[in-house]
């Protein structure tokens, strides 16, 4: 038991009120009455003059309170709450003291009232700050990608030895208040995402359109992975954010990723009609490089079979990186091919033909069926030309990743593609794999990106009266100021105001994701975040506090959450 009573006997009293009644809420008198027949008087127990009579009085919690010596202050603790360990605290501190009578104790209690309330009050504020600090250290900890038993093993440990050399052993003791162990880590992650969520559905709904970006994925547990980023306007500017990472129970078809979508929005009451969307530029671009003809795709696969031959066995790993530094080779290994990621061929087929000579030495003594490939200059020649045009590829869908990517810039990069092909001649073999790209992106859409040229007015999108409102636009010297100051979605959203119809349809346009980038991008962080020494993991609270930019707000959440 916590508290004294074991220790002492019960004495049966009148049921007359006493009038002794503690300082302490938890010191009151608790009374427990026997009805096994009439006659019987009550039981009661004298917490209260237990305790005086020793020199104590209790504080804290009442399930576990603890004594406070009225003489010193000094607060023990709880397994002290015998008699005997009472008395010899008396004995040996106070000795003076200790043939005094009960009102003598009484008056040092009534002397010492405001510094027990002052204990009770830093005591609380203790534990507020120890709940807010545990919130703090598990946001870190997301934020960083890190196992959450990281807190309890290193991070706590390390702050006491600073708080230890800095300010005293003292201070040092009082870091123990603060809760990191692996569970309340998860817990806290799990109550700020929560949080997180609870801002961004709240902006999505408030917005008056968005736009959502989703891709799915396996992960580490084999687990196909649903993730959807949203697109939101905010106080006139926009925001993008991690709406959901859940799992898809079964297949993978676009109906089950309809399903679990339309479930979350029902969900969080997310209105479908104030949704903005379009294809994401960068798969139709990588779409249309996909198809080359049959003798350069020969000559790929036997690139991907000498690389795979070298690559795949560790001993001809071994042999050829030893091989290129005897040699004194710019490079001393091959770059490995996935087919997932295969627009990275521009790298895998220039490091390739760069290391043709040490390959062809290698083939001297370790014998491959497509070694005569390396003496064949017709062969090196569509090598040669394959990497060339894959790299070109490869930063062309680079060049169209990124934050704040529109459809006008993709428009541009896809244009400067096609440009340069045709400059360097070689448009005649790829060119055409271009022309729907093209023609997709070319729209009469050029008065969002130039409002104050009345030459891009097209008469096919615009209105007369919405032309009027252009030239209004174009004479407006506070805007073209404001244009060169802004990006061009919150342009036209700073304008939504005074000419609505012309700024909803510019965000009709520059709202939606013109790439997968977010998606990639997040997939990449977690897979970071879910190893096959955390494959159990749920990673949805982790990731969303590591990718938002958004911060809980700490000061609810403690609110919210009792503080022991």
């Amino acid at each position: 038991s916590c508290s004294m009573d074991k220790w002492l006997k019960k004495e049966s009293v009148k049921t007359q009120e006493s009038a002794s009644v503690s300082s302490s809420p938890h010191c009151g008198k608790s009374t427990s009455n026997d009805h096994d027949g009439p006659g019987k008087s009550l039981t009661k127990k004298r917490k209260y003059d237990d305790y005086i009579k020793y020199g104590f009085t209790c504080i804290g919690d009442q399930e576990c309170p603890k004594p406070l010596c009225v003489i010193c202050g000094d607060v023990l603790a709880n397994s002290s709450l015998k008699p005997s360990l009472l008395r010899c605290h008396l004995e040996t501190r106070h000795p003076a003291q200790l043939d005094k009578p009960v009102d003598f104790f009484k008056r040092k209690l009534a002397e010492r009232k405001s510094d027990i309330t002052s204990f009770i009050s830093k005591a609380s504020t203790d534990n507020e700050n120890a709940l807010e600090a545990s919130y703090r250290v598990s946001y870190r900890v997301a934020k960083a990608s890190k196992a959450h038993t990281i807190a309890e093993s290193l991070i706590g440990p390390c702050i006491k030895d600073v708080v230890h050399c800095m300010l005293g052993e003292k201070a040092a003791k009082r870091i123990d208040m603060v809760p990191l162990s692996n569970n309340t880590l998860s817990r806290r992650i799990n109550d700020m995402s929560n949080n997180v969520e609870t801002i961004i559905v709240q902006r999505v709904k408030n917005s008056p359109y968005y736009a959502i970006q989703l891709d799915e994925s396996s992960d580490e547990a084999n687990l196909a992975i649903l993730l959807l980023f949203v697109r939101y306007v905010n106080e006139g500017l926009v925001e993008d954010d991690l709406l959901f990472c859940r799992p898809l129970e079964e297949r993978t078809t676009g109906e089950d990723i309809f399903n679990l979508t339309n479930a979350y929005f029902q969900e969080k009451e997310i209105d479908w009609s104030r949704f903005s969307w379009t294809h994401y530029s960068i798969h139709r671009q990588a779409l249309a490089t996909k198809r080359m003809p049959e003798g350069l795709k020969e000559v790929l696969d036997n690139a991907v079979k000498m690389v795979n031959f070298i690559k795949s066995r560790s001993t001809n790993s071994r042999i050829f990186h030893v091989l290129c530094e005897e040699m004194g080779s710019i490079h001393d290994c091959l770059l490995t091919h996935t087919e997932v990621r295969w627009l990275s061929l521009g790298k895998i087929l220039v490091r390739l033909f760069e290391l043709k000579t040490e390959i062809l030495v290698f083939f001297n003594s370790h014998p491959f069926h497509l070694a005569s490939c390396m003496e064949n200059n017709v062969w090196l020649q569509s090598l040669a030309y394959l990497a060339d045009i894959f790299s070109r590829i490869n930063y062309l869908n680079f060049s169209l990743q990124g934050l704040n990517v529109t459809v006008f810039n993709v428009q541009d990069r896809v244009e400067s593609m096609i440009k340069k092909l045709q400059f360097s001649e070689i448009g005649s073999v790829t060119l055409h794999n271009f022309q729907g790209l093209l023609s997709s992106c070319i729209s009469d859409n050029d008065w969002i990106r130039n409002p104050f040229d009345d030459t891009t007015f097209s008469p096919q999108i615009l209105n007369t009266e919405e032309k009027e409102k252009m030239i209004e636009i174009s004479c407006d010297y506070k805007l073209r100021r404001s244009f060169r100051n802004l990006s061009l979605i919150n342009f036209w959203l700073s304008l939504r105001n005074e000419y609505p119809l012309l700024a909803e349809k510019a965000a009709a346009v520059l709202l939606p994701f013109s790439t997968t980038y977010l998606c990639e991008k997040a997939f990449s962080s977690y897979a970071h975040l879910k190893t096959k020494y955390r494959n159990r993991l749920d990673a949805e609270p982790d990731l969303r506090l590591y990718l938002s930019p958004r911060v809980p707000d700490f000061k609810e959440l403690c609110r919210a959450k009792q503080a022991h």
